[in-house]
């Protein structure tokens, strides 16, 4: 299926998979060569969607997150000490896929984990696994040929960071081979929550949109959006609102039983009492 938001601003919604937040429990019971344990990050996904979730961002967990704050960087962290692994990530997929039909899941990564796996290894099996979309957050388009050919020989949609500081000539490509939405950074450096969306994150969206209008892609921001007045701010000028840290932080400082239902209460909080139309 093809992402969509269903609700103005749509919200998506980033987990690391495998990540139990700081519970007791959350590092226990891993051998090598088993599969990662991943149905808390499956019950918190599945009650995301339930609340609200139009995307479900399953970030892969990475030992050198560069463009992550320090609070995805300690789920990664706690991820990769459960064993968590780009295949238990595609298996998470398939499980939300069955459970969700209509949910839009992108594979939020970065590159290394996918040449090790093998491109076009990658390419079927998140296919097979029912994902929507890949984003490989630092893959710059003007590299991606073998990357686009392989998500459309599958039928995925490759979305790609857009920047403040992107010049036009970038915009242009990312604009160009760009599917499901275009990810606007509100603003440079890293993500990770913050007091306000960023000047910058308006005029950048306006600068993607005059390249994307004609397609009618979605654009959505992302990058320290953690509040319902933030995901206001966010629907005046682009489609949808990406949610990290602020979610990440959440699991963290939840049992592994309380994550989910937290989670749900927060992405419901999200939309009051700012839900600007259901489309």
């Amino acid at each position: 299926m093809a992402i969509r938001f269903e609700q103005h601003p749509g919200l998506v919604v980033y987990l690391t998979a495998g990540d139990n937040g700081l519970s007791p429990h959350s590092s226990g019971g891993f051998h090598v060569g088993q599969p990662a344990d991943l149905s808390v990050s499956r019950d918190i996904a599945l009650a995301a969607i339930d609340a609200g979730a139009d995307v479900i961002e399953l970030g892969v967990p990475f030992s050198d997150p560069l463009a992550d704050g320090p609070i995805i960087q300690r789920a990664s962290e706690r991820a990769l000490a459960r064993g968590t692994r780009l295949a238990d990530v595609l298996a998470l997929a398939r499980e939300i896929r069955i459970a969700r039909p209509r949910a839009g899941l992108v594979i939020f990564t970065y590159l290394n984990p996918v040449l090790r796996y093998g491109m076009a290894k990658f390419a079927d099996a998140a296919a097979a696994a029912g994902v929507d979309g890949v984003l490989l957050t630092d893959m710059i388009v003007e590299e991606a040929a073998e990357y686009i050919a392989e998500m459309e020989r599958v039928n995925l949609a490759p979305i790609f960071l857009a920047a403040p500081t992107s010049p036009d000539e970038r915009l242009e490509s990312i604009a160009a081979h760009s599917k499901g939405f275009v990810y606007a950074i509100s603003r440079t450096g890293i993500t990770g929550k913050q007091q306000n969306v960023a000047a910058d994150a308006a005029a950048l969206v306006e600068r993607i949109r005059r390249r994307t209008h004609w397609r009618g892609l979605p654009i959505a921001v992302g990058f320290g959006i953690s509040n319902a007045d933030h995901v206001t701010q966010v629907a005046e000028f682009a489609d949808a609102a990406v949610i990290g840290s602020a979610i990440v932080e959440l699991i963290e400082k939840s049992t592994p039983e309380q994550a989910p239902g937290a989670v749900a209460r927060f992405i419901e909080g999200l939309r009051q009492p700012h839900v600007v139309q259901a489309l």
